[in-house]
């Protein structure tokens, strides 16, 4: 089965370097138009997005014809006090210089640990490949935030890479395959990732 990562495109609070995460922004104007211009998938079988604004419009530019299946459960981390606010503003925090100088290991104040984040997300994915599987989808594409790729690659990428190492830029993500009698199995893993656009 061919998978899709795909992150969400611009809005105006990643224009400015804030954590956004459950703060529910629509795309903004370089966003859409970027999206529009820049990516080209075949038609997946099948669309999912996180329950944020932001991937639904996604989604819809990119597949107007398929409808989206929202799973809330991909949504972004929650950033707690760090919410909606970039490094500028934080600067001299006492919390965000622990959290930073943690490797952002230590969870955001006031909300996610990035390992909760990470289980959710992965735990959503791995739902969403049973369906997927069960309906023999032959592909699917996610349409997701930044952090929720990050979280399912460094979980089921192979071969294996850190969190940080599979950042992706708004409007670009990977393509990967997904063996589905190696994943019935329970070796859950995504090979030949790359890449996109």
């Amino acid at each position: 089965m061919k998978i899709y990562l795909i992150r969400h495109g611009k809005t105006s609070g990643n224009l400015l370097g804030r954590y956004i995460g459950t703060t529910d922004e629509p795309l903004c104007a370089e966003g859409k138009e970027a999206i529009a211009a820049g990516l080209s998938f075949p038609d997946p079988e099948a669309v999912y997005v996180s329950g944020l604004l932001r991937t639904k419009e996604t989604a819809t530019l990119l597949f107007p014809s398929l409808p989206a299946r929202i799973r809330t459960g991909f949504n972004e981390c929650d950033f707690g006090r760090f919410e909606n606010k970039n490094y500028k503003e934080l600067e001299g925090v006492p919390d965000y210089q622990s959290w930073v100088d943690s490797g952002g290991t230590l969870p955001f104040p006031g909300g996610e640990s990035r390992s909760a984040f990470a289980e959710r997300c992965c735990r959503t994915f791995y739902l969403a490949v049973g369906e997927l599987l069960e309906e023999e989808a032959g592909s699917a594409a996610f349409v997701v935030h930044g952090g929720t790729i990050m979280s399912i690659l460094e979980r089921f990428g192979s071969p294996k890479r850190n969190f940080y190492e599979w950042q992706v830029k708004n409007g670009q993500g990977f393509s990967a395959w997904l063996c589905e009698e190696a994943w019935k199995s329970g070796d859950n893993k995504l090979t030949d990732i790359r890449g996109v656009p």
